[in-house]
């Protein structure tokens, strides 16, 4: 028997809608921004414009006043989105707030327990990363707290910490594991990761295994790196949670021959691919990305400049993460030779034990008045270059406001868009729209 449904039964279709916005940094178009491009505002933000969104998508972007004609005056105020609502076209005028993409950020540590804060002064008194890991400190340090925590107890941390990013404004999230440096508790992270990515006003999140991250008490570096291929990859893989695989390609950690291996297994294994490289010394990771054009080389402090070249030949984007030289006093690369030669990048957090910094906005005022770096430059590599290397899980675009992409957005507390910058000791946004589902803040 066939069953047709009576299209009077069917349930309305709720729209949000959008109008009165001041200045919109849609930031849209194909693929990764480089070059003068990315501080092209005539190119990226539009004026005057009200925008639709139906479940979680955004469906249309046009005049306000062509929206208003078509779905009728406001009728909702904007912290009653929060709320549910009968009303069928819910219509808001932001008052000419700007609106921005939600921010991506493309390089975490979420899911660890412990606090390394004595190190501080161990780096005042010139101890080196390398030393203050013989002195107990650094990532092994972490890991034995990590390992005795309860599952429940990372859960609640990464918890927090997510909410903390997610009042920045951003909406989706890379976190590695790393912290574990055994099958077991490698798996674990991830598991709760995944937990974590299932959690309700959150950002999405992208998962990466990094179990390359350091060598574990008691085990021998040799025993250690076999591992990795011999038990770690295929347990994660089994598992299904990381979509990508990273290595901590250093000097002092692992090799760039050991790094090739684990990578070209991964890739064999159908992860994809990021890489650590060149923090604290140009140790042949930037020719190493290039060869193997992985998604995202991040840090690249210290890559010398024909390396970057064949980074940005072979696509791969440079991720900077500004508060790791901010927290460990070092000088920042120069960004702004980055937009000179036209080459993709990006910035992220790199949150982690010793470097506590979620907020994209600050790390961005970092760049803006510490570095000259233009802020819509470094708005474009907050939201649209690292959406780039970390898709939506939705499968839809993100990292920009552009028909079609997911309704993941920013409303400021400005009629500047710039002011997404320039607060950076609390957020800017009066709230953040995330799978079209409006979060006041």
């Amino acid at each position: 028997m066939t069953l047709f449904l009576n299209p009077h039964y069917l349930a309305p279709v709720m729209r949000t809608v959008l109008v009165d916005i001041g200045p919109l940094a849609h930031l849209s178009g194909k693929g990764p921004l480089v070059g003068h491009g990315m501080k092209d505002e005539n190119q990226l933000i539009a004026h005057g414009k009200g925008i639709v969104i139906q479940n979680n998508q955004i469906m249309k972007i046009a005049n306000s006043e062509e929206l208003i004609d078509e779905y009728g005056a406001p009728n909702t105020v904007l912290s009653d989105l929060s709320s549910n609502s009968n009303t069928i076209d819910r219509v808001v005028s932001l008052g000419g707030r700007s609106v921005i993409p939600g921010l991506v950020d493309s390089h975490s540590h979420i899911i660890w327990s412990g606090d390394r804060s004595r190190e501080v002064r161990w780096k005042l008194n010139g101890k080196t990363y390398s030393e203050i890991a013989s002195m107990g400190g650094g990532i092994v340090s972490t890991v034995n707290h990590t390992r005795k925590s309860t599952d429940s107890e990372l859960f609640d941390l990464g918890k927090k910490r997510l909410q903390s990013a997610f009042r920045s404004g951003t909406t989706h999230i890379e976190s590695k594991s790393g912290y574990g440096l055994d099958v077991g508790n490698e798996i674990r992270l991830l598991e709760i990761s995944g937990r974590l990515s299932e959690c309700d006003n959150l950002p999405s999140m992208d998962h990466t295994w990094l179990g390359a991250h350091a060598i574990p008490k008691g085990v021998t570096h040799n025993d250690y790196f076999e591992s990795l291929i011999s038990e770690q990859l295929p347990a994660v893989c089994e598992q299904g949670i990381a979509r990508s695989t990273d290595v901590f390609c250093e000097p002092g950690w692992f090799t760039v021959e050991e790094s090739e291996d684990i990578l070209r297994e991964s890739r064999q294994s159908g992860l994809s691919l990021r890489l650590h490289i060149d923090e604290f010394a140009d140790g042949g990771g930037g020719e190493l990305a290039a060869e193997m054009k992985v998604d995202s080389a991040d840090h690249a402090h210290h890559t010398n400049d024909e390396a970057r070249l064949k980074l940005n030949d072979a696509g791969v984007n440079t991720g900077f993460l500004p508060g790791t030289p901010y927290t460990m006093g070092e000088e920042w690369p120069n960004f702004n030779s980055m937009i000179d030669n036209g080459y993709i990048w990006s910035i992220a957090s790199d949150f982690n034990p010793n470097n506590q910094i979620l907020s994209l906005p600050f790390l961005a005022s970092l760049l803006v008045n510490r570095c000259r770096v233009d802020p819509l430059a470094a708005l474009v590599c907050a939201t649209r270059n690292p959406a780039e290397t970390t898709p939506h899980p939705s499968g839809m675009k993100h990292g920009r406001i552009e028909v079609g992409s997911i309704a993941n957005l920013n409303i400021l507390d400005s009629n500047n868009w710039e002011s997404w910058c320039n607060r950076p000791s609390e957020t800017p946004f009066i709230g953040t729209m995330i799978e079209g589902k409006y979060i006041s803040h």
